[in-house]
């Protein structure tokens, strides 16, 4: 006989199916005294799970651009994608705390190597004077709401593995990357991630600081991307890391296997996306669709208990008919079908 598949009624919401489940079990553990470990059912009961096989999967904020990323809006969908761990975006954090214009409104996309229209002077004039007003903010910033945020996530299930604020660039002070690093740290972060320097004094400056806070910076990239890319800012500190991305890496025209393998004791997280190769164009694609090896890329990190999570990043226009979470939970089950497979 065929086994009959179990389908959630589309008109009971994730959030009234869990509450009710636990009350039902709650009921149970009352009414039995029979019931074994109950407390420690209910207390992880209805939480997301992304780990699989010893391979923490995690999703960045931008995946839910088109959406607003409030820290309680980014939070529920984690919870609705089943995503466990997270790579958070500065403004979402800075806006829980009360930074000043930290927006949470939903963003424009950024497309890689599209020409950028030149500033009117008013716009620089203003630009001038919101970075003034967030480094002020930022030097004198209490860490309360940095933990609470943190608190409000672990306590729903989603830890927070990597921070990305818009503080560590070469116009920013020692201040407000100082304070980069004492957030990530509140949050539970291992690693901030910021975009590879231009500059080698700018990763010798982050690397430094880092090495104060024992707080990892992994440096992300683009097309930019080769086996050496990251090297100089690797002998010059043993906290700066990769934050590499493999469907980028593709997009560049080669194989992240190789770039796995021998730099797996320096990558803090490495973001997956499916995108067709230099040959084939380069575009960002639904996963299982472009030439990025997700599978084998997985199954590698699985395979060798590689440390680092894997960040989902969808970049992919989505679907009609769909939205980013949805999107989201489909890379996470493709994520879980690779790695519950033999190699």
């Amino acid at each position: 006989m065929k086994e009959k598949k179990f389908r959630l009624n589309p008109s009971l919401s994730r959030r009234k199916f869990i509450s009710k489940s636990a009350l039902a079990i709650t009921g149970f553990a009352v009414g039995s005294r029979e019931v074994f470990g109950a407390p420690a059912l209910l207390k992880n009961f209805g939480k997301p799970n992304s780990k699989f096989n010893g391979v923490q999967l995690g999703a960045i904020t931008y995946s839910f651009r088109s959406l607003p990323t409030s820290a309680e809006e980014v939070l529920k969908y984690c919870l609705d994608a089943n995503v466990s761990a997270i790579e958070l975006l500065g403004s979402t954090a800075e806006a829980f705390a009360g930074a000043p214009n930290a927006s949470t409104a939903p963003m424009v996309p950024f497309v890689p190597g599209a020409p950028r229209p030149e500033p009117t002077p008013e716009q620089k004039a203003e630009r001038a004077a919101k970075a003034e007003a967030i480094a002020k903010w930022r030097a004198a910033a209490s860490m309360e709401k940095f933990t609470q945020l943190r608190k409000m996530y672990n306590e729903a299930g989603v830890s927070i593995y990597a921070w990305k604020p818009n503080a560590l660039g070469e116009k920013n002070t020692d201040a407000e990357i100082d304070y980069a690093f004492r957030v990530a740290k509140e949050l539970g972060a291992s690693h901030v991630t910021v975009e590879i320097p231009t500059d080698p004094a700018q990763s010798k400056r982050l690397g430094a600081i880092a090495e104060k806070h024992k707080i990892g910076v992994g440096y992300h990239g683009h097309l930019q991307q080769t086996i050496t890319a990251w090297d100089e800012a690797l002998a010059q500190s043993p906290y700066n890391g990769l934050n590499c991305d493999i469907g980028h890496y593709v997009a560049a025209g080669f194989d992240p296997i190789p770039l796995l393998e021998a730099k797996h004791d320096r990558i803090y997280s490495t973001h997956l996306k499916d995108r067709k190769s230099k040959a084939n164009g380069g575009a960002n694609m639904p996963w299982g669709e472009g030439d990025t090896p997700l599978v084998a890329a997985l199954q590698l990190m699985r395979d060798n208990k590689y440390k680092f999570p894997g960040t989902i990043e969808v970049e992919y226009d989505i679907p009609a008919g769909s939205d980013p979470v949805k999107e989201v939970a489909k890379c996470v089950e493709y994520a879980k079908n690779a790695l519950e497979k033999k190699s």
